[in-house]
Parts: C-alpha cells; sequence; structure tokens
C-alpha cells in the first residue's frame, strides 16, 4: 500500500506548466508573472500634490502663526507668537490639469491632491493648516520644503523592476503594472483541466432518473473545485456509450487539456473496462493508498503529450477527498504556486472521532473559533463517529478536513489534532 505522501510526489512531479501567453492585465489577476517587467518612465511623472492644499515656496510661510497666539498639538494647546502676514490666492489647480501656472515670490496656489505642482513652489500648505482663505491664506503652520509633495519618480524610476518573474500577480501588481503603461503581461496561463464521468448508472440533471439511475454529480463538484483551485475548467460531463465513444471522448480532452479527472474509474468491474481502455492511450498506474476515504487511487500519463490523467473513485465524497488531497495541489503547482497545500491549523477537538488505524484519516468537520482564548476548536461532521462516511450532505457543511495520522484509530474530546481550512483562496 503505497503512502499519501509517495502518491502526491508522483502525481506532482507529473505536472505540466503551460507555455506563457500574454493577456490584458484585467485577466492576470492570480496567474504567475513570465517575465521581468521594466518602468519606461518615472512614477509620478510631475511633482504633484500629495493633499488638498496651497501650493507655496516653503520660505514664505516658514514663520508663519495662528492668527489667535494658539495652535492646537493634539489635545495641548500651545502658546505661539501671533503672525497677521498672509499670502495672497492667484489660482487653482485641480488633479489633471494640463494649464500650466508658475508661482511667483510670496504667492499660493490652490491645489487638490494630485494635482501638477506650479513652477517655483516647493511645498503644500495642507487646508487643515491655513484659515482656508479664497482670496488670502494665512498659514497656521509652517511647511518644510519638499513637504506634502511628491517628487517625479518617488514610486518608481525609469529602468526600475515593477515586477519580477515568478510573481504571482495580486491586485497591488495589477495596480503597477497600468501605472507603468502595461495594458499587457506574459504569464503562465490557469492549466485546462477536463472533468467527466464514467458509469452506467449516471444521468445529467436535465433528466429524471430511472430505476438503479442517479444524477452525475462529481462532474460538478469537481469542475466547481477545479475552478476554486485556479484551474480553466472544461466539463464533459457523463461520458457514456461503446468503447470506441468514450475513447474519442477521452482523446479529445487530452488535446485540449494540461490535466484530466475522470471519475468512476476505479474500484468496480464496471471500472475495469474504462481502466482497460486507458491503458491502450498511455501508462496507467492503480494503487490502494492508506488513507480513506478514497484508498483506491489511479494516476496515468496518457497520449502523445503524456497529459497527467486521475482516476477518482465514483463516491462524491471519496471523489471530492481524493481531489483536495491530490488534484488540487497539481492544480497550484501548474500555476507556479510557492504553497501548493491548504493552510493548516492545530485545534482541540470537541468531540469523539473514528478512524482507521494504518490509514490517514480526512474527516469533514466544521472549524470554530473560542471568542475568548481565540483557540481553534474542530467538530467532526458525517463519518466522524463511525457513521457513514460517503454522505455528501456532511461535505457541503464541512470548512475544514480533520487529518488523523495513520497510527491513531480514535480522537478523544480534548485532543489536539492537524486540519486543513477548506476556506477560498486558502
Amino acid at each position: 500500500m503505497r503512502s499519501v505522501e509517495q502518491q502526491l510526489a508522483m502525481v506532482t512531479d507529473s505536472v505540466i506548466t503551460p507555455s506563457p501567453v500574454r493577456i490584458a492585465i484585467a485577466e492576470a489577476l492570480g496567474l504567475m508573472c513570465a517575465e521581468e517587467v521594466q518602468a519606461t518612465r518615472a512614477l509620478p511623472g510631475f511633482p504633484q500634490a500629495a493633499i488638498d492644499g496651497y501650493a507655496v515656496r516653503a520660505v514664505d510661510v516658514g514663520g508663519a502663526r495662528a492668527l489667535k497666539g494658539r495652535v492646537v498639538d493634539g489635545d495641548q494647546p500651545q502658546p505661539v507668537a501671533v503672525n497677521e502676514k498672509s499670502l495672497p490666492v492667484v489660482g487653482e489647480v485641480a488633479a489633471g490639469s494640463q494649464r500650466p501656472l508658475r508661482l511667483q515670490p510670496k504667492q499660493a496656489v490652490r491645489v487638490h491632491t494630485g494635482a501638477p505642482l506650479p513652477t517655483l513652489a516647493d511645498a503644500v500648505l495642507p487646508l487643515e493648516w491655513s484659515d482656508r482663505g479664497t482670496k488670502r491664506v494665512i498659514a497656521h503652520r509652517p511647511v518644510k520644503s519638499g513637504e506634502f509633495v511628491r517628487r517625479v519618480g518617488d514610486d518608481i524610476q525609469p529602468g526600475d523592476v515593477a515586477v519580477t518573474p515568478g510573481s504571482i500577480l495580486g491586485a497591488a501588481h495589477i495596480g503597477l503594472l497600468a501605472a507603468v503603461g502595461r495594458n499587457k503581461v506574459l504569464v503562465y496561463p490557469r492549466p485546462r483541466v477536463s472533468i467527466l464521468s464514467i458509469g452506467a448508472e449516471l444521468v445529467d440533471i436535465d433528466r429524471d432518473p430511472g430505476l438503479g439511475q442517479v444524477y452525475d454529480v462529481n462532474s460538478y463538484a469537481l469542475a466547481a473545485a477545479a475552478r476554486e483551485a485556479g484551474a480553466e475548467v472544461h466539463r464533459v460531463g457523463v461520458a457514456a456509450g461503446e468503447p470506441r465513444r468514450l475513447r474519442e471522448i477521452i482523446e479529445g480532452q487530452l488535446m485540449r487539456s494540461e490535466m484530466l479527472v475522470i471519475s468512476g474509474a476505479v474500484g468496480g468491474a464496471a471500472s475495469k473496462r474504462a481502466r482497460d481502455l486507458l491503458k491502450e492511450l498511455g501508462e496507467v498506474d492503480i494503487s490502494r493508498v492508506a488513507m480513506h476515504p478514497g484508498s483506491v487511487q489511479g494516476f496515468g500519463l496518457l497520449g502523445d503529450a503524456r497529459i497527467p490523467t486521475f482516476l477518482l473513485p465514483s463516491n462524491p465524497v471519496s471523489a471530492l477527498v481524493s481531489f483536495e488531497i491530490f488534484v488540487r495541489p497539481s492544480i497550484r503547482a501548474a500555476l507556479g504556486k510557492n504553497s501548493t497545500r491548504r493552510r493548516h491549523v492545530r485545534s482541540r477537538a470537541l468531540g469523539p472521532i473514528a478512524s482507521k488505524e494504518g490509514r490517514r484519516g480526512y474527516v469533514r468537520a466544521r472549524l470554530m473559533r473560542d471568542a475568548d482564548t481565540q483557540d481553534y476548536l474542530v467538530e467532526g461532521l458525517s463519518g466522524a463517529t463511525g457513521a457513514p462516511a460517503h454522505l455528501l450532505a456532511g461535505m457541503s457543511e464541512a470548512n475544514a478536513l480533520i487529518r488523523i495520522p495513520e497510527p491513531v484509530g480514535e480522537v478523544r474530546p480534548g485532543d489536539v489534532v492537524d486540519v486543513l481550512f477548506l476556506g477560498q483562496g486558502s
């Protein structure tokens, strides 16, 4: 029996990273950058006001004080000298203005945040530090040269590296690319993942199941899980028909995908026919993995391009747990993520949890936090106390998986366990 780590190493070593493509920066969030992006111009490209106020020469307001002889610094009023000298306000500049102004000595210009500074101005007097005059303005505090001014190149100088290769593009990266004038960027795209289900008992949800038939749950659930992991997903649905037709469907998906996920291709006599067909297309390995649920796992490299193909159990819970442990890390690796596994925390069990000795248990659970101590608490859901582990309702209520080591057969209330958090983006 293979360990979880051995199975995971085998599948992630076969991950195909798609070739880089150039896309609009609006579509690049969460993708790995495949190029070095250098700034070709300074940012900002002109001196601009960092705050609403008055553009001034610092020397002209350097000795100004409050008219009433007091200025409040925090909660402590401080006596200061009186100085009634004021500056004429000779104009106003809004953000985006393209009309140049030239400031003369002992003058002020009303400016808005982001507005270009008039020539000769070297500081901005904030509105709060003045009497807010419209014809003349009186400064209640002095300002220093360069204060409340964004100088040319304060953010970026020409030739500076804005984004490095290998960066996972977040919101700040997208904003920076826009700031340096890039509307497209070279990235590693989302891996294309095709999802299909095999089983004579399966019907799509737009049909009423007859006797012995059930709805195809897995292709919908696994497609949603793959999208949440960051993949570009094509849900094939139920792949039915005679072997020749099934082979055509699979060969078609191998041509359009970097990964293929097939549920219902392991376990039982019906799945053997599918496995025999898959072996005609490449290497297929079916093995037992020391885990539950989902101990029977299949993996292959199919087609001329040796596309990683995951063969998952037909039971929806087993299929979703298998996806979490093996397929999701592979998708994250193809995206170039440094961390391919879910965030895990140590949590205290609220009740007893049953597990199978000799296999690593993955038990659906509800993760909580104590409002007083901030300690993590976890409650096992279906399958936790020996109840049926295959029930899908328990999976839908879960926001975590309790990971129980192979030697442990039972977790007692109060025991500390590892918990994988299933929240989006974790």
